[in-house]
């Protein structure tokens, strides 16, 4: 009879709502499900609203996990409908609490969260700014102001992040959490038999050098610039090769610029791809020359695989987690960061993971901040 009672009285977990937007293989998607793949799924699940309503490259690995999919009007088409659609899913599903990643634009979604009678809406901020980005910067800073206001709970990737968007003032009262970009960094850790088997398969021959970059096809990541630091390199190394993965809307463009200095042979555009920890034991280098960052995920990553990483300035040197990275400013020349990374005499660093560990950024760890941060305000309502 008391295994009857308790079978009755089976544990519902609590489902958070987590907004992310459109799905491009990001950083922000990727920490976020980093997040639930390691979460105890017996007391806290994920659901997820996606901007569009193809089919994203997360649908199959969410329903595996059981998280449960909604799709919506992208904002940037109809911002009435899709304000409308999230306050209709809050409403109809009874969420207690929605995690919007959205970073400024959390404002449309947590109005609607906060009109449907979510208790806690958490605004996440992940990124930063910069003034040359045009018109997505100044809709940035118009909307940053606004973008706390439905919020009650804030978070941030970075110390940097938080400021950002919230101010000194409010970082130093304590009322913004760091969750840390945390990763499985057993995963990423360097894997000489990957590296020789994936370097067969791309027909990339062991003695070739190889640049590496992970990201979005964005102004914010600066492929135009890590171009012409490839075109200096190759010049003073011609067994060299720059491997991009992600995808994004300027792809078209970058790949017209490789074609303009005949580098198509020397320039390996791979995509989105499943399979980015065991693609890091390829690289050689990691280079990221972004303009602006919060905290980039692809830097933790490339730390792990133990790769000498070259970072622009303009990221936040709470990135740097190991001995591997080299800050290069982005005022420098091409030839410069061509000179810098070939000069460069860093190695693989053999005790990536342990200081990894150290920096509390091993998501087996990690986890438990946030476990703890969802139980505790569910428990306070």
């Amino acid at each position: 009879m008391i295994i009857n009672m308790l079978i009755k009285k089976k544990i519902v977990p609590i489902r958070v709502l987590q907004i992310i937007g459109i799905v491009c293989g990001g950083g922000v998607e990727s920490v976020i499900m980093n997040y639930y793949h390691n979460i105890d799924k017996t007391k806290i699940q994920f659901d997820f609203i996606i901007d569009g309503y193809e089919k994203s490259i997360l649908d199959d690995e969410i329903l595996s996990l059981g998280g449960k999919i909604y799709k919506v009007e992208p904002y940037n088409k109809n911002i009435f409908k899709y304000i409308y659609q999230i306050y209709r899913i809050v409403k109809d599903n009874n969420y207690k609490i929605v995690h919007s990643n959205m970073n400024t634009l959390a404002v449309f979604s947590l109005f609607a969260a906060w009109f449907a009678g979510a208790e806690v809406r958490i605004l996440h901020n992940h990124s930063t700014a910069t003034k040359n980005e045009k018109l997505r910067s100044v809709m940035k800073y118009i909307l940053r102001p606004f973008a706390p206001i439905f919020a009650n709970r804030y978070m941030a990737c970075s110390h940097l992040a938080g400021e950002w968007m919230y101010g000194k003032e409010k970082m130093q009262s304590g009322k913004v959490k760091i969750l840390n970009n945390a990763i499985d960094i057993e995963k990423f850790a360097y894997n000489y038999k990957a590296r020789k088997k994936l370097r067969q398969e791309l027909n990339i021959n062991e003695d070739t050098f190889v640049l590496g970059h992970v990201g979005r096809f964005m102004y914010q990541k600066n492929h135009d610039f890590l171009i012409d630091i490839f075109k200096e390199l190759h010049k003073r190394r011609k067994n060299s090769l720059l491997l991009l993965i992600g995808d994004g809307l300027l792809r078209q463009r970058i790949e017209k610029k490789v074609a303009y200095y005949k580098l198509q042979s020397s320039v390996k555009f791979l995509g989105l791809r499943k399979d980015i920890a065991a693609l890091y034991n390829i690289m050689d280098v990691f280079v990221l020359p972004s303009w602006y960052e919060g905290l980039p995920v692809v830097s933790i990553e490339a730390q792990a695989n133990g790769l000498p990483c070259f970072i622009s300035n303009k990221v936040s040197f709470e990135c740097k987690l190991s001995n591997s990275v080299h800050f290069i400013d982005l005022k420098e020349s091409p030839i410069y960061w061509s000179k810098e990374i070939l000069n460069c005499k860093l190695l693989r660093n053999k005790n990536a993971i342990k200081e990894l560990n150290e920096k509390n950024f091993n998501i087996k760890k990690e986890i438990n901040n946030l476990e703890n941060f969802y139980l505790k305000e569910i428990t306070n309502l």
